[in-house]
């Protein structure tokens, strides 16, 4: 009879990976500092549903299920309308976008793909044309605050929120 082994408890502790929660509890400041960006942002008056279209843009961009899920949620009760959530990878052809959100949802894309050139002088006029400076500092919190959050729930592998 073959004797059995017991499973390699090591090998399976390498590829554990904290799920949401316990990273939350696991890394309390990190989550709180991550939290009061989004509370910096929310307070300075800059629209939720912009805020909500350019993380769902970046979050597309980085492939973020978890992110992706969280803030269809929260666009969807911040009033963003179906049909620019449906649109929002096309958002240069489908013709639904405002001004100031094609500037925005184009910033995010050059603050998210970091290209060569990202956030040109060309780029940072056009979100000015549309935003004031205060407006587009916190835009840029957005941004950088929603790839911190892709990465981090990418590289744990946070399961979408149900």
């Amino acid at each position: 009879m073959a004797m059995e082994t017991a499973p390699d408890t090591a090998a399976a502790d390498l590829l554990a990976r904290p799920d949401y929660a316990t990273f939350t509890r696991q890394a309390p400041d990190i989550y709180a500092g991550l939290a009061a960006l989004t509370k910096g942002v929310d307070a300075s008056g800059l629209e939720k549903g912009l805020t909500e279209l350019v993380k769902l843009r970046a979050s597309q961009i980085n492939g973020c299920a978890f992110c992706l899920k969280f803030h269809l949620g929260v666009a969807r009760k911040a009033g963003v309308p179906q049909d620019k959530l449906d649109l929002l990878a096309a958002w240069r052809d489908a013709g639904i976008f405002s001004e100031r959100e094609k500037a925005a949802l184009g910033f995010a894309e050059a603050l998210t793909e970091l290209e060569a050139e990202a956030a040109s002088d060309a780029d940072w006029t056009a979100l000015r044309a549309h935003f004031t400076a205060d407006e587009a500092l916190y835009l840029s919190v957005t941004i950088g605050a929603i790839n911190a959050w892709n990465r981090i729930a990418i590289a744990l592998r946070f399961a979408p929120p149900a």
